[in-house]
């Protein structure tokens, strides 16, 4: 996929302000930290379109992209981070339900996991959340760069095994220094537009 155009449009809270036009929706789930950001900046050739943080917790909004006005990207608050208070948390769980349940565009989530890493509680929350609901998942194994490829079968497997992840739901080794698994993961949005 060539991007051509790329941009914020808004920042919603409440379905009312989600954009009205009917372009196809990804919307990408993960940790706080697990490298959303950097996910979306490389996916869109932009180095600081999607804020990258040191500090988990930045997101607070659902966070529409548009692409080449045709789709959107639409960033979710990460799950599990433990600074933030738990109304706000509950607020958070509560909007991303609202979205996530009620969004007649959504074609699939996009769930980020840290390819070095078991997946958490949180992850198979949110992966048997999307099952119940019969969300397509696209599952991004990122940070890849940072274990030795000889590796990545074996960290995948366990995340596999522990999301217990359908068969139909594509996996994606990702990293977004080297630029692994961005063509492959273009290939597979596309099958879902």
């Amino acid at each position: 996929m060539k991007v051509t155009k790329a941009e914020i449009v808004i920042s919603a809270v409440k379905p009312e302000q989600y954009p009205n036009d009917p372009w196809p929706h990804f919307a990408l789930a993960g940790r706080s930290n697990v490298g959303k950001s950097s996910f979306i900046n490389k996916m869109l050739n932009r180095k600081n379109l999607a804020r990258t943080s040191s500090k988990p917790g930045k997101t607070q909004t659902l966070n529409f992209y548009n692409i080449n006005d045709i789709f959107y990207f639409v960033d979710v608050p990460g799950y599990g981070f433990a600074k933030v208070s738990k109304k706000d948390r509950e607020a958070w769980g509560k909007m991303i339900e609202t979205y996530l349940t009620t969004s007649e565009n959504l074609r699939a989530v996009i769930q980020i996991v840290d390819i070095r890493h078991k997946p958490t509680e949180d992850d198979k929350l949110m992966y048997n959340f999307c099952k119940h609901y019969e969300m397509p998942v696209i599952i991004i194994a990122t940070k890849a760069d940072k274990i030795p490829k000889g590796k990545w079968d074996k960290h995948l497997k366990v995340i596999k095994e522990t999301l217990n992840i359908d068969p139909n739901d594509p996996v994606v080794t990702f990293s977004s220094e080297t630029g692994k698994g961005k063509d492959e993961a273009w290939s597979i949005i596309q099958r879902y537009m």
